[in-house]
């Protein structure tokens, strides 16, 4: 019998109001976020919006697991990113594989606010798992509470991952855009952008 573990993870960042180039930019390029998401070395583009993840091993109770999740990820012109999984392979596991649904869902949109401007956005990710024996003897309680705690735990750490990397390549990004126009750090404004 199926066993259905969820959990959701919300995040809100400030983004600095100082930077001549407004994060809306930044975010048209999916494959930026990606890798504030993860580890460049685990992740592998498949097209301009499809990116496959591998996931570090996740152990649940004596199993160890570790996930592929090929993922979508584009944003839509009012700034808003987008993500959905498209599939997951349980890799070395095949009974495990065979009986795996994977189910995740989020986005990341930009607020104008009085104090500037924040990023607020929130991931759902659901896992249906048929469990072999003797997980499957184990009382459903127990299975569900280990499990949503394991997916709370990797919402986390990807929650982690974000804070401290987006807006650090958010400002790298930005460096590496004006010193291309040839513009000295301290501007705030970009001359394409005072177009009326």
């Amino acid at each position: 019998m199926a066993t259905k573990f969820t959990a959701s993870q919300s995040v809100e960042i400030a983004v600095p109001p100082e930077q001549p180039i407004p994060i809306q930019h930044y975010l048209r390029q999916p494959q930026r976020l990606v890798k504030a998401l993860a580890d460049t070395s685990r992740i592998e583009q498949l097209s301009e919006e499809v990116f496959r993840l591998k996931m570090r091993p996740l152990t649940f109770m004596s199993l160890s697991i570790q996930p592929t999740v090929d993922m979508r990820v584009w944003a839509e012109s009012n700034g808003i990113i987008y993500l959905r999984s498209l599939g997951c392979e349980i890799l070395g596991f095949e009974y495990i594989n065979q009986r795996f649904a994977l189910n995740l869902k989020g986005h990341l949109s930009p607020k104008e606010l009085s104090t500037g401007t924040r990023l607020q956005g929130r991931a759902d990710l659901e896992v249906l798992v048929d469990l072999p024996a003797p997980f499957s003897f184990t009382p459903k309680p127990i299975l569900e509470t280990t499990g949503n705690a394991l997916l709370k735990s990797v919402l986390l750490s990807v929650k982690q991952r974000l804070l401290n990397q987006l807006l650090a390549d958010y400002r790298y990004w930005v460096i590496s855009q004006t010193k291309d126009r040839g513009l000295s750090g301290n501007s705030t404004e970009l001359p394409i952008l005072n177009a009326e």
